[in-house]
Parts: structure tokens; sequence; C-alpha cells
């Protein structure tokens, strides 16, 4: 999906509060930046920040990064939080895979994957968010018991995803097809932009939740 280039975003980025502009600096500190020991977790590409939000609003008592590469995207969730502050949230505008540059072992207990780019092509398949190659790169720091929660109505990126798990030496906690058809797995479900679209284009959602 190509993004439209929105003039001066990266400038209002970078004068936000809501954006960490320096996250390597507070690798293994992200408590003094919430001023707190609570979990932390966190969303890797965010997009507008619709699902990230709504977590921090209804758990007060967990700390959450909302992690987004693109710019112009990034720019309406900062957008959004001026409107409406959290303080439990913060941005971060980085590349997934500069993660363990700014956390730390045993850092986080919960990653959320929503809606990643698929990377169709074979040859861009270690570009998956879902890939064994991030799947490592998320062991370096997360928690012993922290889960991964992934979400897609892509059923190739799906696919490709489960049958990854494994691979990667982590194992399938729970695992749907059809989550709006499935009523365990729908408790506390927080729709992102995207699965409000598609699921109302009547396209099954998949979701997994993992653990090492």
């Amino acid at each position: 999906m190509r993004l439209r280039n929105v003039t001066g975003s990266r400038e209002y980025i970078a004068e936000s509060k809501y954006v960490i502009h320096c996250p390597e600096e507070h690798k293994g500190k992200w408590d003094e930046v919430f001023g707190n020991t609570n979990p932390l977790r966190v969303e890797i590409g965010m997009g507008k920040g619709k699902f990230i939000m709504q977590l921090a609003k209804e758990n007060p008592e967990i700390n959450y990064v909302g992690i987004e590469k693109y710019s112009t995207v990034l720019l309406r969730a900062i957008q959004k939080m001026e409107e409406e502050e959290l303080p439990n949230l913060v941005f971060i505008r980085m590349d997934a895979e500069d993660l363990s540059q700014v956390f730390a072992e045993d850092e986080i207990d919960r990653i959320y994957l929503n809606f990643s780019d698929p990377w169709p092509k074979d040859r861009h398949a270690k570009r998956r968010l879902e890939s064994r190659e991030f799947l490592a790169r998320y062991n370096q720091c997360l928690k012993k018991d922290g889960i991964i929660e992934f979400k897609t109505d892509n059923r190739d990126l799906f696919d490709f995803a489960v049958e990854e798990v494994p691979e990667a030496g982590w194992e399938i906690i729970k695992l749907s097809y059809d989550l709006h058809h499935d009523e365990e797995m729908m408790q506390g479900n927080i729709m992102t932009e995207y699965e409000e679209k598609f699921s109302s284009m009547g396209n099954p959602i998949c979701k997994y939740i993992i653990k090492r």
C-alpha cells in the first residue's frame, strides 16, 4: 500500500511530546519513562493508533508503546493523542528490525502484530513480522512467559505465520481462522481500523496467540 506523504509530518513528529525521539537511550529503563514498574506491552505497526489507544484507555495499569515506521501514519495517531492524552502510552517512529536496540532482555511482556504488511513475494519472506527471523528478535526482548498476539485477514500470510511458529521454537496457545465467530477468543477483542474495514466486507479475521 502506497502512503501519501504529508508535508511537514516529520517535523510535526519531531516536536511531539508523545513520541520518544531517542528510544535507544531508554533501553532497560522504560519504567523511568512511565514513572512506574507496570507491565510493558508493544504494538508493532500500530497504524493510526486506534487499537493501542483503546487498550491503553481500558488498562491504565499497563504501559504501552506503539511503534510505527511511516511518518504520515504516525502523525494521525499523534493528533488523536492531542485530543485525548493517555499517560500510559507513548509512540516511537522506528523499524521493527531495531527492536533489540530499544528494549532490553525480558523487558516486554506482550507484543501485538495487527494486519502486518504481507510482503507477498517469496524473496521478501524474511521481512514479514511473523517470520522466524522476527520471532528471534522478539525473543530477545520478551519476558520468559511473554506472548505474541497476531491478527490479519490475509489467509496466505496467516498460513505462513502458523508454519513459522514451530520452526522458530515457539508454540501456539490459541488459534482461530474466523475470530469474530470464536466466542472465547473474541472476549475483550479490540478492533483495528483494518479489522473494522475488512470484517465489514465479510473477510474472516485470523488470529493466533503464541509463546515460547
